[in-house]
């Protein structure tokens, strides 16, 4: 694993993008996770279908197949912690071109971003639930709603107009 102190000093600054945070929300009994990504620099998010479980070659699979289409400009890095369900992490960064850091342990705060996704992720998917009867079309209305809701965070832009507006620039 690399330590998210070797992370390029320009994933901190938010004003970059291509730096993701990464993390599962689990379900009931542990049984079930879904695999929210956030953009850093716009907030942005996409979530993970995990509807076979959590083992690592099944999130690595998911990863994979939600990340390595984006732009090159949004494949920078991935933020994570130190979870085993990310073993897989040396054929995630060869299949995406994608670096993978990880915090420190019980060091929540270093991936705030992702931290506060999990916590608006609940009012969708309350904790004790079953989250593999989630399709993928429900994850997607998911996501677009939280990429089209204005966060004081960003001046009330929406996410996804802040990911556009990066993009521009690069």
């Amino acid at each position: 694993m690399v330590s998210i102190a070797l992370r390029p000093s320009e994933a901190d600054g938010r004003r970059v993008p291509g730096h993701w945070e990464g993390d599962l929300i689990v379900g009931n009994l542990n049984k079930s996770a879904i695999g929210p990504l956030v953009e850093r620099a716009s907030r942005y998010v996409m979530l993970v279908h995990l509807e076979k479980g959590r083992t690592a070659e099944t999130v690595r699979d998911g990863l994979v197949h939600t990340m390595r289409d984006l732009p090159a400009p949004l494949r920078r890095t991935l933020t994570w912690d130190q979870g085993a369900e990310m073993s897989q992490h040396k054929s995630f960064t060869t299949a995406t071109n994608i670096d993978a850091y990880f915090c420190d342990p019980a060091s929540p705060w270093q991936r705030g971003s992702n931290e506060n996704t999990n916590g608006l992720l609940r009012q969708y998917f309350p904790k004790g639930t079953d989250l593999s009867r989630h399709s993928v079309e429900v994850l997607k209305f998911v996501a677009d709603e939280l990429n089209t809701r204005p966060r004081k965070g960003l001046n009330w832009d929406t996410p996804a107009e802040r990911l556009d507006s990066l993009l521009e620039l690069q």
